[in-house]
């Protein structure tokens, strides 16, 4: 009789289930695992948006020294092999950083990494190519390449004039909210003004379609659900 009552008190307590208090403890346990993966995801975020604005001071501060120095631009520095050892072309002098220069067709873009790296301006070992590649050309956190150039290739408001300038690209593959991020860090937030604008270098949505809504009066990046993974900026110089 009495092992029976015990096999009872011991089903009892079987059916009756989770306590309120079991039920608190795991319900905080899994807030905290939540928690813990949504700041993880804050920090992967901003960390990225702190290696884009530093990738883009350093080669702004990188390309004002080179000036400083040598009175030419990177690239287009046509003393270079002269006066940088090391280096394995010239630019043609004329103060522009662009595709191609001249009959010689040197690739001025791609030769300003040789450029800065030769004469100690930015880390890495860059050879000139004409066709870009990891060896000629920095890439972004996004395995994507880095561009300075003189063109047009960026974003103003509707009617606004756009004049080329020189400016240095970010590369493609940004989600539309980690460029935006960089924008409202380094800039006004808006991606057709100010110093940082959106560019649509390497095909980046080329329509502004997910990234960018740009209009006579005002802009703005597009931060909704799924939005574009395939964004980029650029800053003016």
């Amino acid at each position: 009789m009495h092992w029976r009552l015990s096999e009872i008190n011991v089903n009892s307590r079987r059916n009756q289930g989770f306590t309120l208090i079991e039920i608190a403890i795991v319900l905080v346990i899994i807030g905290l695992l939540l928690g813990g993966i949504l700041k993880g995801q804050e920090l992967i975020t901003s960390a990225r948006v702190r290696n884009l604005i530093s990738q883009q001071d350093g080669v702004k501060a990188a390309f004002y020294g080179f000036q400083d120095r040598f009175r030419g631009l990177p690239g287009d520095y046509n003393l270079a092999t002269t006066n940088i050892q090391g280096t394995t072309a010239n630019g043609n002098g004329d103060g522009q950083i662009v595709t191609a220069t001249g009959g010689g067709g040197t690739v001025e873009p791609n030769l300003v990494w040789e450029h800065l790296s030769k004469a100690g301006f930015v880390n890495g070992n860059y050879t000139y190519a004409a066709t870009a590649s990891a060896q000629t050309t920095p890439n972004n956190p996004y395995g994507q390449q880095v561009q300075l150039i003189w063109d047009a290739s960026y974003a103003v408001l509707t009617g606004a004039p756009q004049n080329p300038r020189h400016n240095l690209k970010t590369g493609n593959q940004i989600p539309v909210e980690i460029i935006a991020e960089v924008d409202r860090k380094v800039d006004d937030g808006l991606p057709a003004s100010g110093s940082f604008v959106f560019s649509d270098f390497a095909g980046i949505q080329a329509a502004l379609t997910g990234c960018a809504n740009i209009g006579a009066t005002t802009s703005n990046w597009i931060l909704v659900t799924g939005a574009q993974q395939n964004c980029g900026g650029t800053s003016l110089f």
